[in-house]
């Protein structure tokens, strides 16, 4: 009985951890471990340009922001917990349960480059998502209008996760990214190193951490 009760208590605790695929790798559905990753910030990053502006979308999902080294990871992380609270009271305003993000920078190539932060969106699934929240992280944010070279950034919330699994497309004022696709491949064989790294080594007891 003793042997019997045991082997129900293993059970217990091995249903609560995400189990790997059977090669050993994590599934795409499943967050890897932190402290493991070695992609930059760039491979996230899907980018639409005019003559006057830059635009970058990062997708702030740990499904793909821990396959990132262990300081871009961090920094990531930290903007998100910097702006929890208003993140989390946006999303209840707009009844969200589960709201995406995403990391929106804008790049100046003009002296007074105006933009409208409002006018960017996702295609998801054939349908036009609009962001629902914008939380800035520059002060200059809100006066939408750069100098040369002057970068502003915010946190974008949209309605759901975004599929980063998947495909989706990014668009401001015209202009389109249709690159997410593309990334999948090179997410694949992160996904595989973390999963072969994690057996064998022991991450950054910082990265580990979080």
């Amino acid at each position: 009985m003793r042997t019997i009760a045991a082997l129900g208590c293993a059970w217990a605790l091995l249903a609560t951890v995400p189990a790997l695929a059977q090669d050993g790798q994590y599934s795409q559905d499943q967050l890897p471990p932190p402290g493991y990753g070695s992609l930059r910030q760039n491979d996230l990053s899907l980018r639409v340009r005019n003559d006057d502006l830059e635009v970058r979308l990062v997708p702030l999902d740990e499904r793909v922001t821990r396959l990132l080294s262990r300081d871009a990871y961090q920094s990531l992380q930290g903007l998100v917990h910097s702006r929890r609270s208003t993140i989390d009271s946006l999303a209840r305003l707009a009844g969200i349960s589960s709201p995406g993000l995403a990391l929106v920078s804008f790049f100046a190539g003009r002296e007074g480059a105006r933009y409208d932060p409002s006018t960017l969106n996702l295609g998801i699934r054939s349908q036009v998502l609009r962001p629902r929240g914008i939380v800035p992280f520059s002060p200059r944010f809100t006066s939408q209008q750069l100098n040369v070279r002057e970068q502003v950034s915010a946190i974008y919330i949209f309605e759901e996760l975004l599929p980063v699994n998947d495909d989706f497309n990014f668009g401001y004022q015209g202009q389109l990214s249709e690159d997410w696709q593309g990334k999948q491949p090179l997410l694949d064989r992160e996904r595989a190193r973390v999963s072969a790294r994690s057996r064998l080594t022991r991450p950054d007891s910082g990265a580990a951490q979080r």
